[in-house]
């Protein structure tokens, strides 16, 4: 299906060329808003081939327009999600990370591009997993300017309750942490993570703990929403588990 083009805009801010290595993967990412690059891998375990936006567009052969969240609406929440997107050698959408973007925007990009479909993408080798970037608009045509509040996020922001931790408990004294955001949809379940600061080797284990974890999702009044929480996940340190476990280095 194809979209509006008053509704959304598929697109990239960086051109990157194609790499195989993981160290020009991660420097090319970079340049998408300075986060820490996702450890994107195609399902054979191998760095996936980075395609700019017209490429990519190109191959695209179904997009799955986004429902605008009723709340975003009703609170004149609007703006850009960046999701990065992987793809497999099938063409079909193996993973898809929120860059940035208003978490209620964000959990409805997610579920509608989980459904994208590519032609294949080829290279000297044939048939190639890939890596891409989408830049996903949601704009209110219908409001008049004057409508609008001045802050309709930060308005929004302090009618909602944030999520909770309920359960996520590790042996602190044989553990490090890593700082990260979740993405958690209207269930508490999490849809999205970014790490955000802690040694890059643990980011991996970090996500895998955190999915495990379980929250109350966030409220607007008694409606459940989706939404952002940072926390610290702790990690096991097999340095400093072995040094607690002999403290004379034997």
């Amino acid at each position: 299906m194809r979209l509006p083009r008053s509704f959304l805009k598929t697109m990239t801010d960086c051109t990157l060329q194609r790499r195989s290595a993981w160290t020009s993967l991660a420097a090319g990412l970079l340049c998408l808003a300075g986060v820490v690059p996702s450890a994107a891998q195609t399902p054979g375990g191998e760095a996936p081939v980075v395609v700019d936006r017209r490429e990519a567009t190109r191959l695209l052969i179904n997009q799955v327009a986004p429902e605008y969240p009723p709340l975003a609406r009703v609170n004149y929440i609007q703006g850009q999600v960046r999701v990065e997107v992987l793809v497999s050698s099938e063409g079909r959408v193996t993973r898809v990370h929120v860059v940035r973007g208003h978490p209620l925007l964000a959990a409805a990009a997610l579920r509608a591009v989980q459904h994208w479909l590519y032609r294949p993408f080829i290279n000297k080798g044939g048939p190639a997993g890939f890596l891409t970037t989408v830049n996903l608009n949601f704009v209110l045509r219908s409001k008049k300017p004057e409508q609008v509040p001045l802050q309709p996020e930060a308005d929004l922001r302090r009618q909602v309750k944030p999520p909770k931790v309920l359960t996520g408990q590790v042996d602190p004294g044989c553990a490090s942490s890593v700082h990260m955001r979740v993405l958690l949809d209207d269930e508490g379940q999490v849809i999205d993570t970014q790490p955000l600061r802690g040694p890059a080797s643990q980011f991996e284990d970090a996500k895998k703990t955190v999915e495990q974890w379980t929250f109350n999702p966030a409220r607007w009044g008694t409606m459940s929403v989706p939404w952002y929480l940072d926390v610290d996940v702790p990690v096991a340190d097999s340095t400093a588990c072995s040094t607690a476990a002999d403290p004379g280095g034997k």
